[in-house]
Formats: structure tokens, C-alpha cells, sequence
């Protein structure tokens, strides 16, 4: 059994991103949150490993292709036989871009507890999950909730990061929900659009309090132009964002999921590991699509002196 430090849970999908606005090109690649999140992770020099299902088709061979280039360790990815791998489409115009998705019933909505990886999750350091881990179905949010249970009680870091997607589920659930998962998290990385909603507040240190409260140890607030916002139970520092001419934001958050817990494994304190992963998230807006334009860490380090002058 290999052994990885990072571990995510979640559903990998086939990109359509288009080129540019009101064009009909469209540029293939993959992209779902964890994996994205995995694949910015391993960039930062991470190792890093993947729980998940595809189909058996030419999306899921392409995801292989890619962990495997990226260094991201599949061998706990199952191929379901009847389920295809789900597609997202990203569309562009004046107000930003815009996502549709072809994932009812994909392979990695059908998986199971039964099928969790028992001993990889009590090996590893850390195991992330998202809210669209919950959401994606029933027997997948049963899964995730099951893996968290599983890792704390290995005293394995839990990293969870809220990621809305109320397509998928009435908000009332994914409240209920989010809620204990967040009861069961380490390491949480919320965005404020998604927190303020999950929590009905908009009130930055009233958020905190009450994710403190509930025993998460590590907030790292992504807050776009405004910065990060990290807190634990004895500081809290918003760290500023590194400013870029950005094209296209998709993937920005996982891209700063992976580098801020990447660095946090390498044992950077929480305020550094911000730093790194608010240049890396701008390095990604970039260029587009979710994985094409997430930065290596030498690109990161090249652009983390000039942000630090500036902040």
C-alpha cells in the first residue's frame, strides 16, 4: 500500500472551458474541486493521493493521465463500469464565468462507505473534503462524513472546505450538513460567499468565533480581493491579496485549498502558509481553466518576494 501525506475525497470532472467570451471554442481539460486541489498540492511538492470513482470512458482515462503526470496518487480511484465521469462546462462574459454540469448519477456520486480505503486514511497526514464531497448524493455524503469520522479517529488532520453548490442540494440541508462537518474538521477553508450563507452572518470575527467554537483549530477565510482572514484559537491575521491581472478564476479557491495545506504539511505556521497560497491562487487566475494555470512552487517563490514588498 503506498502511502501519501495528502489525501482528498471527492468527484473529479472533464472541463469544457471556453477560450473567450462568446466563443465557440472550447478547451478540454479536468477539473472538481478535490482534485484540483490535489494537483495544486502536489505542484507545491506535496505528496498527495486521491479517493474517488470514474467511468470507463475517455474522461476518466484523461483524469488518470493527468494525477498520474501531476504525481497525484490514483490507486484508491475506483472505475464504475455503469457511470460515466461528470463533464462541467465554464462559460465567460463581462460579469466573470459562469459553470453548467452534466454530474447527475457519475460514477463518483454512486460511491460508497463500503468502498473507503480504510487503512490509506489512518496513514496519512491529511484528509480534505469539500462540501461538494456532501452534496453530490446521499451515499457520497455517508462516505465523506464517514472518512472524516475514520481520519480523527486516527488523529489524522481533517481540511474541509465549505464550497456551496446549492445546485445541488436545498440550502436547508447543506446548513445541516456543512454544520456537523465542520464539527468534525481540523483545518477549515471557507470562502465568504459560501460561510456567510452556510452561517446567515457576514460579520468576519463573529464567523470565526463560531467555528472555533466548534472545534476547528485552523481557519484560513478566503475573502478574494480583500485577502485571507486566518485565525486560530490564540491569533488572527488577515493576510492581503497579491494582485494580478487576472482572466479567469476557475479553480482559484482549490488552487489556494492545496498550496495553504501543502505548506502547512512542509510546517510553515498558518500566516506564511497565507501568504504562499493567496500568490499561488492569483498566479492561477491567470491563464485559463482549473488545472492549466496552477503554478509550480517555483513559479510561487519567483512571485512571492515582489507580493511581500508590497504586503
Amino acid at each position: 500500500m503506498s502511502v501519501v501525506e495528502i489525501l482528498a475525497f471527492g468527484e473529479p470532472l472533464a472541463e469544457f472551458n471556453q477560450t473567450r467570451p462568446d466563443s465557440a471554442d472550447w478547451r478540454l481539460g479536468y477539473g472538481g474541486d478535490t482534485s484540483n486541489f490535489c494537483v495544486a498540492a502536489a505542484r507545491q511538492g506535496a505528496s498527495t493521493g486521491y479517493i474517488s470513482a470514474v467511468g470507463d470512458d475517455r474522461f476518466g482515462k484523461g483524469l488518470r493521465d493527468l494525477w498520474q503526470a501531476e504525481g497525484v496518487d490514483h490507486a484508491h480511484v475506483r472505475t464504475d463500469q455503469q457511470a460515466p465521469t461528470g463533464v462541467y462546462f465554464v462559460s465567460h462574459d463581462a460579469s466573470g464565468h459562469h459553470f453548467d454540469y452534466l454530474r447527475a448519477g457519475s460514477a463518483a456520486s454512486r460511491y460508497q462507505v463500503a468502498q473507503l480505503p480504510s487503512q490509506a486514511i489512518a496513514a496519512a497526514r491529511v484528509l480534505h473534503l469539500s462540501g461538494v464531497s456532501l452534496a453530490i448524493s446521499q451515499s457520497a455524503c455517508d462516505a465523506s462524513l464517514a472518512a472524516m469520522a475514520e481520519a480523527r479517529a486516527a488523529g489524522v488532520m481533517v481540511s474541509f472546505d465549505t464550497n456551496l453548490r446549492l445546485r445541488l442540494w436545498p440550502l436547508s440541508r447543506a446548513r445541516a450538513i456543512t454544520r456537523e462537518a465542520l464539527h468534525g474538521c481540523d483545518l477549515c477553508l471557507p470562502s465568504w460567499d459560501d460561510i456567510t450563507v452556510l452561517l446567515d452572518c457576514d460579520e468576519r470575527d463573529a464567523i470565526v468565533d463560531t467555528l472555533l467554537g466548534w472545534g476547528v483549530k485552523l481557519i484560513a477565510l478566503k475573502m478574494g480581493a480583500r485577502g485571507c482572514y486566518v485565525a486560530t484559537p490564540a491569533q488572527r491575521t488577515l493576510v492581503p491579496p497579491h494582485a494580478v491581472a487576472a482572466i479567469d478564476a476557475t479553480g482559484a479557491g482549490d488552487c489556494f485549498g492545496g498550496a495553504f495545506v501543502a505548506r502547512v504539511v512542509a510546517g510553515d505556521d498558518a500566516v506564511a502558509a497565507a501568504r504562499y497560497a493567496n500568490v499561488a491562487a492569483a498566479l492561477s487566475t491567470t491563464g485559463y481553466g482549473a488545472v492549466a494555470s496552477i503554478p509550480r512552487a517555483e513559479a510561487v517563490y519567483g512571485a512571492l518576494s515582489e507580493y511581500a514588498s508590497t504586503a
